[in-house]
């Protein structure tokens, strides 16, 4: 393993074109490009290349075609259930990790590269990345952008076009850029749906 390879699981300044690095990742990106060309019919035979290509995908898994990610999702740590909606994209350079039933709704990006702000150190090519964790039944709305390590707390809703810059707790809505918790998911979240759209009650005694 060279010295750079190791860094890219630290948080240390690494530089991303290192050869061994590169000729790792190519392997990936291929497998990935093969499952983009897979037809939607061919639901078992993308459950099967999801079980190779991400580092852990529970049962259930589901990624809408296409999927981008810098490692093929090599990084990407998925539970049971978890759905991602058409063009996730995981900057996986550093790993991911996704709670159970957790859904992702189109154009989600999540980040885990970043660059240095010193101009020198950027043309130089230097990257650090840190890790992101998602908790368990999230729902992250279309177009969201989550930065390289931030927290995710269980059940929480990330509202569409939100930037993650900072942690969000559990149980809660946060929405804006940047994201911050609008409300906690409370008693009025146990009756309605949307609005004023009522919960049916035979979906409230299951």
């Amino acid at each position: 393993m060279s010295n750079m390879k190791e860094k890219m699981h630290t948080g240390e300044l690494y530089l991303p074109g290192d050869e061994a690095i590169i000729k790792e990742q190519v392997v990936y990106q291929d497998k990935l490009c093969e499952y983009n060309l897979t037809k939607p019919s061919e639901s078992e035979k993308r459950a099967a290349m999801l079980k190779e290509m991400l580092g852990d995908c529970g049962e259930g898994v589901y990624i809408e075609a296409p999927f981008y990610a810098n490692f093929g999702g090599h990084h990407c740590h998925f539970g049971t259930m978890v759905y991602a909606n058409y063009h996730l994209t995981c900057v996986d350079d550093t790993h991911i990790y996704v709670g159970d039933y957790t859904m992702f709704g189109p154009n989600v990006t999540i980040a885990t590269a970043g660059h240095p702000i010193l101009p020198g150190l950027r043309q130089q090519g230097y990257q650090y990345n840190m890790p992101v964790h998602i908790g368990k039944n999230c729902w992250i709305g279309a177009g969201a952008i989550i930065m390289p390590g931030v927290t995710i707390g269980d059940h929480t809703v990330i509202g569409a076009g939100s930037i993650v810059t900072k942690d969000i707790p559990a149980n809660v809505v946060a929405v804006g850029n940047p994201c911050r918790v609008l409300r906690e998911i409370s008693g009025h979240d146990d009756a309605y749906y949307f609005k004023d759209r009522k919960i049916p009650d035979t979906l409230l005694q299951q």
